[in-house]
């Protein structure tokens, strides 16, 4: 890898940096989110990223992050790399078990609090039709869309379509897509609006290349190779134009990708705890690896 700078769109910079600092996570959600004026973000808790649900029959899923205010609305924050239309249901089934796990047994229904769900996507097809990247979804009356059901409020942002001259008077919000759009492995010389600001700058403090250990590194690298592997997968799958078996192949082919990434790190030494942590295979998973190392 070249270059001074990881790219925070990697699962682990992407975590690293919104899920781990707290004034961060509240600037991107305070930049990029319809909040109210008044009802700004100020303080925020980080909450398992894991979504289980009450019924252990039910399915499991992980968010990026997944926070919670001072006044209990919660927020949830995804990086979509690859484009699947499984995405969107994903991001409703979260969204919509955040709002059931915040009530107990027998406790009152206004004790509900909002859920924010703020999805980037860095690829195309989430909304052909229009060259608008910034969505947002509402629960809305369909006769007068002024009227609004309040607790579900869904974003997704088309990385691909941000241009900085597209968002007007809100500076934070420009500063946090073109950090994005623009730092990566590439990166020679960051934008002056990037390092002059205190948010953006400790974000790429976090994105410091040096500031990684060579397990981690090893695994952001085998990260991407798992990003092109899915690409040729969905790519592949559009073209048999059969949507089950493609879900199914998806998912397999992104399993076998984390265990042979698992098994190299293992084979190189690299701590069972610490192969799960970077994969997101258990524990169990990783320790069963036959390894040759």
């Amino acid at each position: 890898m070249k270059g001074k700078y990881l790219d925070p769109k990697a699962d682990l910079t992407f975590k690293k940096i919104f899920g781990e600092h707290e004034r961060l996570a509240i600037s991107l959600l305070n930049a990029l989110l319809p909040l109210d004026e008044g009802k700004q973000i100020e303080h925020l808790e980080f909450i398992p990223t894991e979504m289980v649900p009450e019924n252990p029959l039910k399915k499991n899923s992980i968010v990026d992050v997944h926070c919670r205010e001072t006044g209990g609305r919660e927020f949830i924050v995804e990086m979509q790399l690859n484009w699947n239309n499984e995405f969107k249901n994903r991001v409703i089934l979260n969204a919509a078990k955040a709002v059931v796990k915040q009530l107990k047994k027998g406790e009152d229904y206004t004790l509900l609090k909002p859920v924010y769900s703020l999805n980037f996507i860095n690829d195309a097809g989430f909304d052909t039709e229009t060259e608008k990247f910034y969505h947002d979804y509402a629960l809305v009356d369909v006769a007068d869309t002024q009227r609004r059901l309040e607790g579900l409020r869904f974003v997704f942002v088309e990385l691909q379509k941000f241009k900085p001259q597209s968002v007007a008077e809100r500076k934070m919000a420009v500063l946090w897509l073109r950090f994005l759009t623009e730092i990566n492995e590439r990166t020679a010389e960051v934008p002056t609006e990037l390092m002059e600001n205190p948010d953006t700058r400790q974000a790429l403090q976090i994105l410091e290349k040096s500031a990684y250990t060579e397990a981690q590194l090893y695994a952001y690298e085998q990260f991407w190779y798992a990003v092109v592997d899915e690409r040729v997968l969905i790519e592949g799958g559009y073209k048999k134009g059969r949507e089950e078996g493609r879900a199914e192949g998806l998912q397999q082919g992104l399993r076998q990708s984390a265990i042979a990434i698992a098994r190299n790190m293992r084979e190189k030494g690299i701590a069972a705890a610490d192969v799960a942590e970077l994969t997101g295979l258990s524990l169990a998973e990783v320790e069963a690896l036959q390894i040759t190392g």
